[in-house]
């Protein structure tokens, strides 16, 4: 199965599914984030979580999509229904453990390429940090900017967990060298967000 080269192609099912991963996702982390938990706090962090988590889990996917069809390769995102729901049950606990689903890829793909598709999602939080980093330091300091920065540089480490079906492990194959640097700068990342 092939996907052509002109710009992405999405599925009914695969849009569906995006929207209510994003959905899900900016619930359960609004929810984390209004603890005590009530109507209006609610309503502003699921703003905030829509903006930074949603978007942050939104670019990651669709860079895995975007590389594997400019490969020529069959790559839709699919949900996974039961991780949303524990993610969900999970936030009225106050964490969350996010796995929310994954692009599917089928194609002829060696080692290399694989490689750069799956460091394609981290790359692109780490490039997320990085705006919103730029943005608080030249003075748009608010919610918004500073959890875009932390959930980014989140994801990118949480990704590059280099063992099972996590990015990390893809890309540890592939080329440790920039396995390494990715790690590093996601790590730098949550260090400053610490200081901050």
């Amino acid at each position: 199965m092939t996907a052509p080269n002109h710009g992405m192609q999405f599925s009914s099912v695969e849009k569906k599914d995006l929207l209510k991963s994003w959905v899900v996702l900016s619930i359960a982390f609004a929810i984390l984030m209004s603890r005590p938990l009530n109507f209006a706090s609610f309503l502003y962090n699921f703003l905030v979580s829509g903006l930074t988590v949603g978007i942050s889990f939104l670019f990651h996917e669709l860079g895995h999509k975007y590389l594997a069809q400019r490969y020529n390769c069959w790559a839709e995102y699919r949900s996974f229904d039961f991780m949303l729901i524990i993610a969900l049950a999970m936030s009225f606990f106050g964490f969350i453990f996010a796995a929310p689903g994954a692009v599917m890829i089928h194609g002829q793909l060696t080692k290399s390429k694989y490689g750069k598709i799956s460091a394609m999602g981290p790359l692109i939080n780490i490039v997320l940090a990085g705006i919103f980093l730029a943005l608080l330091y030249i003075g748009i300091s608010n919610s918004i900017m500073f959890y875009g920065f932390y959930i980014n540089s989140l994801l990118a480490v949480f990704n590059m967990i280099p063992f099972w079906n996590f990015d990390g492990l893809k890309i540890w194959k592939w080329s440790k060298p920039a396995y390494l640097s990715m790690l590093l700068v996601s790590i730098f990342f949550i260090v400053v967000s610490n200081a901050i």
